[in-house]
């Protein structure tokens, strides 16, 4: 007896990358206690699974199926509203600006400050509910609205009891370093992140990677990799905000100290892309922050054509307020030159690279069985029908998650 058995799809994708995307068409998958033990043509997959051996049985006819999407990157964990900040931003301020007025990460640090852990929790459980009704199946949450060792903590621990609650899969970063309280020197707040922060939060044990904001106006380059090596040492894997308003240095110090991923790179060049590549680190690419501050996107095809596995994530925050992975592969597509099978990629196994989760993203016998079907025959549906969610049903680990 199977657990799942999703029979005649019009599609289904198994693997999707930079360089590659392998489907099959009227297919179907089974699955067995959480994991895809077949994947195959209907009339083959049903003859060793045959419908009256599974527990459930979804007809997909007319429909797509693909991997479950993987977002790398977000700061889904926050309090407060900013939607004035929009406005504000619609009428000519720039983001700097609004920082420099105690807007932007210092407004959200106080209300996040002011909430309760159960608040929290709350508030990005309704995140997830969202995110998964758009397919994600695995997310990347950070902390970094803090910006003190109590609250800090406390964000990791809401993450920590919110991914207890849902079924989406949590991977969760410490971000103390996100940028600096109003009225302190950046040092001296790098010094509390480095020797009180990062140590508390591995105590802690709730936190895999350490990221932090390498920035002009924020973090320098010394600084981060102050930051990122003390998180090294306290066994947290180093990740970095990198070159999203200036081109400082961050992507060649994630390169040097073996990030798992550079993220933003706006103004990153082609030596540093080379490196990344050099190093394993995998370059992620956040669309939907350009898109909500009117800037220039990254050069997803300078990526592409130095051979870099490109990840997508939506960077979801107050600031960039997008919880769906199909609109920044729409933005993927339409603004920074990617195909939809190199976006669907992106999305999916290039961004389970990026959190160091090596068996997410595919649908392939003994892989997770994370996946998502769609209200339409083909995984092109994801980029080309935008401003609608394609997705019908989500499946996470075995079972139906959303429908």
């Amino acid at each position: 007896m199977i657990d799942l058995l999703l029979t005649n799809a019009a599609e289904v994708v198994t693997y999707a990358d930079h360089e590659r995307l392998d489907s099959i068409e009227d297919a179907a998958v089974a699955i067995e206690d959480g994991h895809i033990v077949a994947v195959g043509p209907t009339d083959e997959v049903t003859s060793e699974y045959p419908e009256s051996d599974a527990e459930n049985v979804l007809d997909c006819a007319g429909q797509a199926i693909v991997p479950g999407f993987v977002d790398p990157h977000t700061h889904a964990l926050f309090a407060g509203d900013r939607s004035d900040e929009f406005e504000a931003k619609l009428r000519g301020k720039t983001y700097q600006e609004i920082l420099s007025e105690g807007g932007g990460i210092l407004r959200t640090v106080e209300a996040v400050r002011d909430a309760s852990t159960d608040e929290l929790v709350e508030n990005l459980l309704e995140q997830f509910d969202v995110m998964l009704a758009h397919g994600t199946t695995t997310a990347e949450v950070k902390s970094g609205y803090g910006l003190d060792t109590e609250t800090e903590l406390r964000m990791l621990e809401a993450i920590d009891r919110a991914a207890d609650r849902h079924p989406i899969r949590v991977v969760p970063t410490f971000m103390g370093a996100h940028a600096v309280p109003n009225g302190t020197d950046t040092d001296d707040y790098v010094e509390s992140v480095v020797s009180e922060q990062i140590p508390k939060a591995a105590e802690q044990g709730i936190a895999e990677f350490c990221d932090v904001f390498c920035e002009e106006g924020v973090f320098d380059v010394e600084q981060s990799r102050r930051v990122l090596e003390a998180g090294k040492e306290h066994g947290l894997t180093p990740k970095v905000h990198a070159e999203e308003l200036t081109h400082l240095g961050g992507t060649q110090l994630a390169a040097e100290v073996g990030a798992t991923s550079a993220d933003h790179l706006l103004h990153t060049t082609g030596e540093d892309i080379d490196a990344l590549v050099a190093a394993d680190t995998t370059p992620v690419l956040l669309p939907g922050t350009a898109f909500g501050l009117g800037a220039e996107y990254a050069d997803a095809e300078m990526f592409l054509e130095h051979g870099a596995p490109v990840a997508l994530a939506t960077d979801l925050n107050p600031n960039c307020y997008s919880q769906s992975m199909p609109f920044a592969m729409t933005l993927g597509c339409v603004e920074m030159g990617m195909t939809p099978a190199q976006a669907l990629g992106a999305s999916t196994v290039n961004a389970a690279r990026a959190i160091d989760r090596a068996e997410a993203g595919r649908l392939e016998t003994g892989s997770p069985a994370d996946l998502a079907v769609l209200d339409a025959p083909s995984y092109v549906h994801l980029s080309y029908n935008f401003g609608v969610n394609s997705i019908d049903t989500v499946v996470i680990d075995g079972e139906v998650a959303h429908d």
